[in-house]
Order: structure tokens, then C-alpha cells, then sequence
């Protein structure tokens, strides 16, 4: 079982909760119970009730929505620091995702009436989520934009960029991406085709821009990965 001084440390991680002071962040983890799930568990499913909020301690969530013909969109990948489900949580509503472990994975879990009443309390958090669901909105009107005005390999480009500002670590070849990333996985986040990933992964590494093993991807050249994410800047 997880101590709550360990989930605490853990919770400090995330931009919304981790502004609570040491008494307020006692008071939340007194509210909740660590619950586990297994290696492809479903967390929640899209369209189940928003009761709950959960933060990850350990392992990784994957989030995806999907049609009503079995299109499915993979969303985020999310790690331990990370909240998900606030969004139904707060208007009560049902799920607009779904959610499934990755690897084994223990999540801690605030039940709506606690956590609601946890924001009265202490109505200085509601003003923090307000800025951090404002945050996740911009993104997703970002991604809208993408997906209507910008072609296959920029969108790539710019989420590669995203995952190297997650997962990124300089090594001597570049900045390597140290979580893999299936073309699959790659074509869910985009919502295209594997073979239309296939086609731009290959014009980004035949730019020089990356190279690709296994999964695992390298940015060689950030400059020009930049560029052709159409992103303007220095690159540090």
C-alpha cells in the first residue's frame, strides 16, 4: 500500500494539485484510495460516468476516443504525476474518453462528492483548474487545427516535437524520444493510416530530421524537424 507521503510527493508532480500547501494536499490524499489495475485494463470506458478523478502513482494511461464504426484515436499517453478524468468529473456528465493501463498501474483515486467538496473548501484550486482545463481546451483546438489545415508530415513533425518535450533526453546522436512509439500508436495519435505515417516517417528521416529504429525515435536534427513542424524559434 501506498504511503501517503509517497503519494503526496507524487501528486506535487501535477500542475493542478501540486500548488496545494502541505496541510490542504494532507487533507486531499486523506480523501481518496489507491486502486490497481493490470496491463491493458480498462480504467474507464467512454461514456461511463464522471464519478471520480484519478492521479497516476505508477505505470502509464493511455487515453482514446473512438467512432461509432471502431475508428479509434489515441489521445494521450499519460505517466505518474499526471490527473485524468477531471473533465466529466466536474460537470458530472458522462466520459468523453476512455482510458486503459499500459503496464500495471495504481492510480489514486478522489470519488466526486469528496472532491467537489474539496473545491468549496478551497476555492483558490477551482481558479488553478480553471487554467489547467483552459490549457487541455487550447490543445484540443490546436489538434482541430491540425487535422483541417496542416498535411501528414507537419502533424507528425509537431508531435514528435511533442514527445520529445515528455519524453526527450539528449544523448550524443540527438534527442532521443525514450518511450516507443509503434506506427500505430503514431497513425491513433494522428487519426490516419499506418501507411501514411509509413510515408512521412520516411520523408522526415530521408530529411535528416530523425531516425527511427524499433520504436524508438531519435531527433537528429531539431532545427529542421522544427521547421517542418512549421515552428519558429531558437532551439536551445
Amino acid at each position: 500500500m501506498a504511503l501517503l507521503k509517497d503519494i503526496a510527493a507524487i501528486l506535487r508532480r501535477n500542475r493542478m494539485l501540486g500548488v496545494l500547501d502541505d496541510a490542504r494536499m494532507q487533507e486531499l490524499v486523506a480523501l481518496g484510495r489507491v486502486s490497481r489495475f493490470s496491463e491493458n485494463q480498462t480504467v474507464f470506458s467512454k461514456g461511463d460516468p464522471g464519478d471520480c478523478l484519478y492521479a497516476i502513482m505508477k505505470g502509464q494511461i493511455a487515453v482514446s476516443t473512438s467512432s461509432e464504426d471502431g475508428k479509434m484515436m489515441l489521445l494521450n499517453i499519460l505517466n505518474p504525476g499526471d490527473v485524468l478524468g477531471e473533465i466529466a468529473l466536474i460537470d458530472g456528465k458522462d466520459r468523453t474518453a476512455g482510458a486503459t493501463a499500459l503496464r500495471p498501474a495504481e492510480l489514486f483515486r478522489i470519488d466526486r462528492p469528496e472532491f467537489i467538496s474539496f473545491l468549496e473548501r478551497h476555492p483558490s484550486l477551482c481558479i488553478r483548474m480553471m487554467g489547467v482545463l483552459c490549457e487541455r481546451l487550447r490543445w484540443v483546438s490546436e489538434n482541430i487545427e491540425d487535422a483541417v489545415f496542416h498535411d501528414v508530415p507537419r502533424r507528425l513533425a509537431r508531435r514528435i516535437l511533442l514527445l520529445g518535450d515528455t519524453y526527450g533526453q539528449k544523448t550524443p546522436a540527438g534527442l532521443r524520444i525514450n518511450q516507443p512509439v509503434s506506427q500505430e500508436a503514431l497513425a491513433a495519435m494522428l487519426g490516419v493510416t499506418r501507411e501514411m505515417v509509413n510515408k512521412s516517417l520516411r520523408a522526415l528521416r530521408n530529411s535528416g530530421s530523425i531516425t527511427y529504429n524499433k520504436g524508438f525515435i531519435v531527433v537528429t536534427n531539431l532545427y529542421m524537424l522544427k521547421d517542418m513542424a512549421g515552428e519558429s524559434g531558437d532551439v536551445p
